[in-house]
């Protein structure tokens, strides 16, 4: 709570304080302007997926998944960012396929529901070898206007939606057989499962840039955060790059994160890790 509460009070002084420190531009040209950025995300993931539910007289696992290095997480990935521009409102648009695995997961415990209801039972110190995979589709769309046009710095409020399509899937490996006393539920030792989850969340925040002096450098910048019902996500990203007469090159540091309340497949989940990004302005 304290991480949301923090991350709304910046977004809400970036709005209102805005205005305070901009300085008057001359109108902007009456045209479209466009820009494309192929780029490559690196990341790694954690978090932890709630494989159930478990029906009645079945079993269902919940599985940790802990950071490991990025280049051994990541499988397949493609990313592309495009906006366009005419005079000081935009349209942005984020696409991003990634399919993760982490050898560093685990079961951490299992849900039996005998007929009453659910039992929990640890499994920690059970594993002998669990893998998760994660294949997962996120996009984002927003609109926003220019708050800020200045040579030293930039700043566009956004507003929009982003969407999540997640598809987790564990196959563990145990020391024995989970059972469920005085029942004839039981756990295998071995095994898989996967679930599909699609997420939909509006989401507001800002972005922007700041020049580094005289120079082409600058650290662009960028947060978000929304939700939907017992959704929670923020996005935040920072890097550095340098401008170019086409277009310019960015190497950036993006964290992405999800939460969810209740017996929801994702508990909680964060990708993090470079990218580098080159984008065409046309």
């Amino acid at each position: 709570m304290k991480i949301r509460a923090f991350l709304a009070a910046t977004l809400a002084g970036l709005v209102l304080l805005t205005p305070l420190h901009a300085r008057a531009q001359a109108p902007a040209e009456d045209k479209w302007t466009f820009s494309l950025m192929p780029y490559l995300w690196l990341p790694n993931f954690s978090g932890k997926f709630n494989y159930g539910p478990p029906p009645a007289g079945g079993v269902t696992a919940n599985v940790e998944v802990d950071a490991n290095t990025i280049l051994s997480d990541l499988d397949f990935a493609f990313m592309i960012a495009g906006e366009a521009r005419r005079g000081r409102w935009l349209i942005g648009t984020d696409f991003i396929y990634l399919d993760l695995s982490s050898d560093n997961s685990q079961v951490k415990s299992v849900d039996f529901n005998p007929g009453p209801g659910p039992v929990n039972v640890s499994t920690t110190n059970l594993n002998a070898g669990t893998q998760s995979s994660l294949k997962g589709t996120v996009w984002t769309l927003v609109g926003g206007y220019a708050a800020l046009e200045g040579r030293e710095a930039t700043l566009d409020v956004i507003g929009g939606f982003r969407y999540l399509g997640l598809e987790p899937k564990t196959d563990w490996q145990l020391n024995a057989t989970v059972n469920l006393p005085n029942s004839t539920l039981s756990f295998a030792r071995s095994g898989s499962v996967e679930k599909r989850e699609n997420l939909w969340a509006a989401i507001v925040g800002a972005k922007g840039q700041v020049r580094l002096g005289e120079s082409n450098w600058f650290v662009p910048y960028y947060v978000d955060l929304g939700g939907a019902s017992s959704l929670f996500t923020w996005q935040g990203v920072v890097g550095v790059g340098y401008k170019l007469h086409w277009g310019d090159v960015r190497l950036d540091y993006r964290y992405l994160y999800y939460d969810q309340s209740g017996d929801k497949l994702i508990q909680d989940l964060a990708v993090s890790g470079f990218a580098l990004g080159v984008n065409f302005r046309f």
